[in-house]
C-alpha cells in the first residue's frame, strides 16, 4: 500500500482524535481499543494495512496483535488481505442490498 493510501484512509478513522497509547496496551485495556474500532468506516483498510504489512503492536481495525497473528497463521496463502477484506465487503454488501430488495412475503 503506497502511504499517501493510508493517510487517505486514516483521515476518516475514528482512532485519528485518540491517544495513541490506548490503541497500544496489553491485557483488558485492549477491549477498550476494541471498542473504539466498532463502526469506524475505515476498519477494513485499517485491518488490511496491518494484516498486510506485518504491524505486530497495537489493535488495527478490531484486532489485538494476537488476533491477527492468528488469522495470518490460518490463512497463510493470503497475498493481499486488502484484496480479500475488500471482495468480502463489497460480498456481503451485495448481499444485504439484495435481502433489501427482496418484497416482504408476511406468510412465511
Amino acid at each position: 500500500m503506497v502511504g499517501d493510501e493510508q493517510e487517505t484512509w486514516g483521515e476518516h478513522a475514528i482512532c485519528r482524535t485518540a491517544d495513541p497509547d490506548e490503541l497500544f496496551v496489553d491485557g483488558a485495556a485492549q477491549n477498550r481499543a476494541k471498542a473504539l474500532c466498532t463502526g469506524c468506516p475505515v476498519r477494513t483498510e485499517c485491518l488490511a494495512h496491518a494484516l498486510d504489512h506485518r504491524i505486530e503492536h497495537g489493535v488495527w481495525g478490531g484486532m489485538t496483535e494476537r488476533e491477527r497473528r492468528s488469522l495470518l497463521r490460518r490463512r497463510p496463502l493470503v497475498t493481499s488481505w486488502r484484496r480479500l477484506l475488500e471482495a468480502a465487503r463489497s460480498e456481503h454488501e451485495r448481499v444485504v442490498r439484495s435481502d433489501d430488495a427482496q418484497p416482504w412475503n408476511a406468510t412465511g
